[in-house]
């Protein structure tokens, strides 16, 4: 679980494609200081686990499924840097959201431009996904927790403040580019419950107690 507050952005240092399967070493944090093998980390919002790591590097293998997820996006993170950030723990502040790490598509860039101090991102949304979102809501893009601005013609739009532009590589992505996506988590589950019901003609998905 993480919060979607961005720790670091850190580049790749090797991608190796392995049999359905790619291997990425990234630079490790200097703050990362407590890391052990099998953690998760968030690497652009996906939810990654270290498999290997010493002084300088973090190596994780993205599997299949995620391959399958990102398609051509993985060439965009060898493009910047990746956002980082390491699961919470038991008793932390969550400043962003709740964040599965569980990336559900990959969303292109339709605008990103200055506003004044302000840094506008907006990214195409497929209608598939626009009941998980609404206005003041919360989303992940690129494992950055932001608040949505606006909907509109299957388009969602985020401002990003100073702090999230110093903190995060979401400015460095043009338009055409993808970003990884991620809706609300306990709104996915809520469309999921009720489709269910209505699957099952409205009957109650929980038997009641004798």
């Amino acid at each position: 679980m993480f919060s979607g507050i961005i720790e670091a952005t850190e580049v790749i240092l090797k991608s190796r494609p392995l049999d359905q399967a790619h291997e990425l070493t990234i630079r490790r944090p200097s703050i990362f200081d407590d890391i052990s093998l099998g953690d998760s980390i968030a690497v652009n919002g996906v939810c990654l686990t270290v498999e290997s790591f010493d002084a300088q590097t973090l190596t994780f293998t993205l599997g299949f499924e995620t391959l399958k997820v990102l398609g051509t996006g993985l060439d965009f993170w060898l493009c910047y840097p990746v956002n980082l950030e390491r699961s919470l723990t038991i008793g932390s502040r969550i400043h962003g959201h709740s964040v599965t790490g569980h990336v559900e598509t990959l969303l292109p860039v339709l605008k990103s431009e200055a506003l004044g101090e302000n840094w506008i991102l907006r990214v195409g949304l497929p209608p598939i996904f626009q009941e998980l979102c609404w206005i003041k809501g919360s989303v992940t893009l690129n494992g950055v927790s932001l608040t949505i601005n606006s909907l509109e013609d299957q388009q969602l739009e985020v401002c990003l403040i100073p702090e999230t532009q110093k903190r995060t590589n979401l400015c460095h992505y043009k338009e055409g580019e993808k970003v990884s996506f991620e809706p609300d988590s306990f709104a996915k589950a809520i469309s999921h419950i009720l489709t269910q019901k209505l699957q099952n003609g409205g009957a109650c998905l929980i038997p009641p107690k004798n």
